[in-house]
Parts: structure tokens; sequence; C-alpha cells
């Protein structure tokens, strides 16, 4: 059994497109890093949720965290509109790293990784942020914007994996059939 340790519908909807059968327990571990480090971060809250959910129902489990950072400080999801703001308004018009670890926890052993990849910004002046705040859709997000909606306007360019600024690297699908799932 394939299990999601995420609640995320974004994650869901991505592994969906490549395995058909697996089943989604949210893991509820607290979101909050014991380090700045953006991958150790990533990879800390990802393997705590496999583990969690491994600890719980078994199987194999895929954790998965996404932060996003700059100037070496890790952004996270942001706490209301001003703190969204502050972060759109830090991220424009430069680049960025979205980080994403991941933790397979296959068979009682721990397969781990993190992908990083960069994201630059055009410039965005407050208009446009405060019309993005309200559409709601930066608020449950690592950075506060979601490059799958409408931020992805925001975005000049980025170099690595698109889906890893989703929020779920295509190197976790690949993982999988290295232990001998069976994608696509």
């Amino acid at each position: 059994m394939l299990v999601l340790a995420s609640g995320s519908p974004r994650r869901r909807e991505l592994l969906a497109g490549f395995i058909r059968d697996f089943k989604v327990v949210p893991s509820n571990v607290e979101e909050s890093c014991h380090t700045d480090d953006p991958v150790e971060c990533a990879l800390e809250l990802a393997r705590a949720k496999a583990w969690a959910v491994y600890n719980r129902v078994g199987g194999t489990v895929i954790g998965a965290d996404t932060v996003v950072s700059i100037d070496g400080h890790v952004l996270g999801k942001p706490k209301d509109e001003k703190d969204a703001f502050r972060m759109l308004k830090l991220l424009s018009g430069r680049v960025h790293r979205v980080t994403t670890g991941y933790c397979i926890v296959h068979r009682g052993e721990e397969h781990s990784g993190a992908v990083v990849t960069e994201v630059k910004f055009r410039e965005l002046d407050d208009e446009l942020i405060w019309a993005y705040i309200r559409t709601g859709e930066p608020m449950d997000k690592a950075g506060a914007y979601g490059i799958q909606g409408r931020a992805g306007l925001f975005v000049e360019w980025i170099r690595g994996d698109y889906y890893n600024v989703v929020g779920f690297p295509l190197e976790i699908v690949w993982k999988l059939k290295e232990l001998g799932f069976e994608v696509i």
C-alpha cells in the first residue's frame, strides 16, 4: 500500500498523474523547523511527516515539505494578509529558491532527498500584490504564492523542476519507480 502523508490537494493531484492506487493520510505534524537552513528544514519536516504516518498505518509512505527561501531565510506560510504582502514584496524582482524535502519510508528504510529550484519574480507593484492577496490564494502556501495559480504571472523564469515549485518534484515519482512501483 502506497500512502501520501499530506492533505495537500496539489500533491495528491500530481501523484495521481503518475500512480493510480494510493491512499492519503495527512500527518498532522506541526510545520516548524529547528534550523534556518532551507534544505535541512524541508528534510526535517518531510521525515517527520513520513515517519508519523508510517508508524500509524505502515505501507510505503511519502512525506514532503516545501519551503521558499530568500537571502538564507525561510518563508513559511503567511500568518495573515500583511505577512503575505511582506513576503511578496520581498520576492518582487528577485531570485528566490524553492526547496522540497522528501522522505519515502519503504519496508522500514528511509529514502530521502531534496530538490531545489530557482525562481525569478518580475517587479510587482503594491496594487497587484494586494489584488492577488484578495483572491485568498496565497494564504496556505509557502512564500505566499502558488505558481500553478494566478501567481504564475509573477514568474519571469525558473531554473529547475516546475513541479518542485508546485510542491511535488518528479524526483519522488522516479524514486518510487526505482522502488518497484508502477508509474504512468
